[in-house]
């Protein structure tokens, strides 16, 4: 899935109205241009928006090392998204967060 389409799908499940404005996608209510996977602020609304719980592991954590992972409980929608960390949390935690939330728009009618 690119990028465009999990935060399109992000967007649908936050039940947010936007336009696409050129690359970039335009909420209604949130300033600038919305982008989770890039901006820690979009990301942490959508999570809080969505209730998806966020687990962050430190690399020695149960020997997994450098793993973010994101939890979502929607009702018969639950699942866990892993993603495996360069070296940069921040944007492997915002990508947990789009994937999940993507997965929810995904299976919403």
């Amino acid at each position: 899935m690119t990028d465009q389409e999990l935060l399109d799908l992000s967007a649908k499940a936050a039940g947010y109205k936007y336009a696409k404005n050129g690359g970039y996608i335009v909420v209604d209510g949130i300033p600038g241009n919305w982008n989770p996977l890039s901006d820690d602020g979009d990301a942490l609304r959508l999570a809080v928006k969505l209730h998806i719980g966020v687990r962050a592991h430190g690399p020695d954590h149960w020997l997994q090392k450098n793993v973010a992972v994101a939890l979502w409980d929607a009702g018969e929608q639950s699942g866990r998204v892993t993603i495996q960390v360069d070296s940069d949390f921040l944007r492997a935690t915002r990508r947990a967060i789009v994937r999940a939330a993507a997965e929810i728009g995904r299976n919403m009618k």
